[in-house]
């Protein structure tokens, strides 16, 4: 018979991060610190609304770009946070989760051959997403000495005349680095030199810990040149509404909501509308997930500290990024030991992008208690390993 697969997506290597956490899934007593979701519920008014709205029989399809209450209320929240105007019918798409507006955004934008810079280590959708549209991903190894930053030196390393599309991927999901205005700056400054266009996933943006959130297409000259994406999944704790948007000059919006229409049809109708009360009423209610997710930050530098496990201090989204170089094993088999012995999950550093060879993601989207257990378990392993040099 025929091979039914195509070459492109045979190749493409599936995820790397739900490995670890479906063994430890059917472990037992095993402590999980592996997946990117918060562990609070939405917060109560929100799904209020989504059950209200299913209540009032609002179970059709909506606009393809979107209900347009909730596109005014994306831009009011936008224009609030990041100090950016859009206009909310020709300038704003609302989409199945971030996931779908990279997609989408990278499908729209590239044609093929086009290169796509891809800053590592990073979420694993963008270089997939970059191939499956035609695209060449280049990746832009960052390093460890700069907390995991973009800086003009990388883009001068991997630009070339077929570049034509930067993914910033700040706050950062590994390493939970963060791009002040002062960082941005030399950075949009040569997005424009070159004629180059970002795809800006501020997914993480409600969680920064040290300063506000700053958006690069907020930066002069930038707004025309990028895709903000963003959701409810993280800040609002949504993980299962699959809501996302993305806002951006209206001839990339106009025809990502015309790929969008084929694809997609529009994004679920309750979870719009329960969006709409959250943008509106429950901002004191993100404030007080991101405390709590900044104290569990806190705990988790403190016991690294205690226990000699070298780790930057990030300041956004919530996880870190230790180093475990010193016990020379690659990170899959660290975390593989670490499954095994003492029943924590964690994710190896290269499941998103192999410069993140000797390092581990490990979220604190966990309880306080589940940390204590997980982190004491991972004291002792360290000591063992320690103990065996």
């Amino acid at each position: 018979m025929r091979n039914p697969l195509s070459k492109k997506i045979i190749e493409i290597e599936p995820s790397g991060i739900r490995k670890f956490f479906d063994v430890a899934n059917e472990m037992e007593d095993a402590i999980s610190l592996g997946v990117g979701e918060p562990d609070f519920d939405t917060p109560w008014r929100i799904r209020e609304e989504g059950i209200f709205s299913l209540e009032r029989g609002r179970t059709f399809y909506t606009s393809n770009a979107g209900l347009q209450e909730l596109r005014n209320e994306i831009c009011k929240y936008l224009e609030r946070k990041i100090h950016i105007k859009y206009d909310p019918k020709n300038e704003t798409l609302v989409t199945v989760g971030g996931s779908e507006a990279i997609d989408v955004g990278l499908r729209c934008m590239l044609d093929p051959g086009d290169e796509v810079l891809i800053p590592q280590p990073s979420y694993v959708s963008y270089l997939p997403c970059t191939v499956m549209a035609d695209g060449v991903p280049v990746v832009i190894p960052l390093q460890y000495e700069n907390e995991f930053k973009l800086t003009v030196e990388d883009l001068e390393k991997y630009t070339t005349p077929k570049t034509k599309v930067l993914i910033m991927p700040f706050p950062n999901n590994p390493t939970g680095s963060i791009m002040t205005k002062e960082d941005l700056e030399p950075v949009a400054e040569f997005v424009k030199e070159h004629d180059l266009y970002v795809i800006s996933d501020e997914i993480y943006s409600e969680l920064t810990y040290s300063t506000q959130h700053v958006s690069i297409a907020s930066l002069p000259g930038m707004r025309e040149r990028t895709i903000v994406i963003n959701g409810f999944s993280k800040g609002f704790a949504m993980t299962g509404w699959r809501l996302g948007y993305c806002c951006g000059p209206e001839a990339i919006i106009e025809q990502m909501i015309k790929l969008h229409q084929f694809a997609i049809m529009c994004a679920p109708t309750n979870s719009q509308y329960a969006a709409i009360e959250g943008l509106r009423n429950c901002e004191e209610e993100v404030e007080e997930m991101r405390k709590s997710y900044n104290q569990r930050r806190r705990f988790l530098m403190h016991e690294f500290a205690r226990m000699g496990l070298e780790c930057f201090e990030p300041f956004g989204a919530f996880y870190v990024f230790p180093s475990i170089q010193e016990f020379s094993m690659t990170s899959e088999e660290f975390a593989t030991r670490l499954l095994n012995e003492e029943k924590v999950a964690v994710v190896p550093g290269t499941a998103f992008g192999e410069c993140g060879e000797g390092f581990l993601r490990i979220s604190y989207a966990y309880s306080l208690d589940d940390l204590k257990e997980a982190l004491g378990r991972l004291g002792r392993f360290i000591q063992r390993l320690r103990n065996e040099r």
